[in-house]
């Protein structure tokens, strides 16, 4: 794939539709996250979960709809719309989503895709909620269930996990906050600011240590993209003056630079072209919080870019990003 821009075109749109449609109903590969209570349990993905059976595993085929449904509403005009209405009108039943929702239900399902694919499927829901259409209708009991696994986990979760992977807590609420605004659930947006001043408003001087070799997040930067999302701009600002100090001088060094990728085939390896969009995304959206003038925002304008650069042309090739990383560069293609 060339790099026709550094922001969402039709052309690329239309791309990352095709490589969506081409993975969420396609059930296998399929790496599950599932418990076996007993031998009755030894089941297939799309009997376990009707709708999000495809993409390799369930969190990548949650956010393969939400790529979906996102390109839909930005670029209604794609050849691919039709199809996408046809799959999402298949996908989204009542029946479907009980089934999903009865997963759930599961005492061995406690932890299920705690916290990424909770988030994912939040913000799979917010983005329902933009389109004139029975979706968001049909898959809201699914959301209130998530929403609820969050008001439960919160108040007992002590400390954050600062990760960048799946397990990342400051992740979880930037994408969570989207779906609290989104269904005015004023409590839920409440719980989120609370918890994370708690974990975050007294981080100073971050050293950066990353990438690490299977990351897909800057924890870094999504602890910065988390509080810029629950906090007062003021407040905002001043914290982030002294969680990077140095920034605008690009120190720490790791976060303008980069990941290399060194073999695309490799699952974990191919996690680096996803921590290139996810640092794109943050950088846009810190430099979209900052004040006209500001002297590191020209330069987190720039570090996106480039991180975009190296890892857009790779989205699609090996299904070990290809069933993914659409989703995260479409977050830095329409960041800021």
């Amino acid at each position: 794939m060339s790099l026709p821009s550094d922001r969402l075109t039709p052309e690329l749109a239309s791309s990352f539709a095709r490589i969506a449609l081409g993975h969420v109903a396609r059930e296998y590969p399929n790496k599950l996250d599932h418990v076996l209570e007993g031998p009755d349990d030894l089941r297939g993905p799309r009997d376990l979960h009707p709708i999000f059976f495809g993409s390799f595993d369930w969190h990548s085929c949650v956010h393969g709809y939400w790529l979906l449904a996102s390109l839909l509403r930005l670029e209604p005009g794609i050849p691919e719309a039709p199809e996408i209405r046809a799959l999402f009108d298949d996908a989204f039943t009542a029946e479907k989503v009980a089934v999903e929702c009865g997963y759930l239900d599961r005492l061995s399902a406690r932890g299920f895709e705690r916290p990424y694919g909770w988030a994912w499927l939040l913000k799979l829901q917010a983005e329902l909620l933009a389109h004139d259409a029975p979706w968001a209708r049909v898959h809201a009991p699914l959301a209130k269930a998530f929403a609820q696994r969050f008001r439960d986990f919160l108040p007992m979760a002590t400390y954050p996990i600062r990760t960048g992977v799946h397990s990342s807590t400051a992740f979880a609420l930037a994408l969570a906050t989207d779906y609290a605004r989104a269904a005015a659930d004023q409590e839920l947006l409440a719980l989120f600011e609370a918890k994370a001043r708690d974990w975050y408003l007294g981080d100073r001087d971050a050293q950066a240590w990353e990438p690490n070799g299977d990351e897909f997040l800057s924890s870094t930067l999504m602890t910065a993209e988390c509080l810029r999302r629950l906090l007062p701009r003021d407040v905002y600002l001043s914290w982030l003056e002294a969680y990077l100090p140095q920034a605008a001088q690009q120190r720490p060094t790791s976060l303008f630079i980069p990941a290399t990728v060194s073999d695309r085939s490799d699952g974990k390896i191919a996690h680096l072209d996803g921590l290139n969009f996810s640092r794109a995304w943050c950088w846009r959206e810190i430099a979209g919080a900052l004040p006209a003038g500001h002297s590191l925002r020209p330069i987190a304008k720039q570090t996106a870019r480039h991180h975009l650069s190296v890892s857009l042309p790779h989205v699609a090739g090996d299904y070990m990003g290809e069933h993914w990383l659409a989703s995260f560069a479409l977050l830095a293609l329409t960041a800021g």
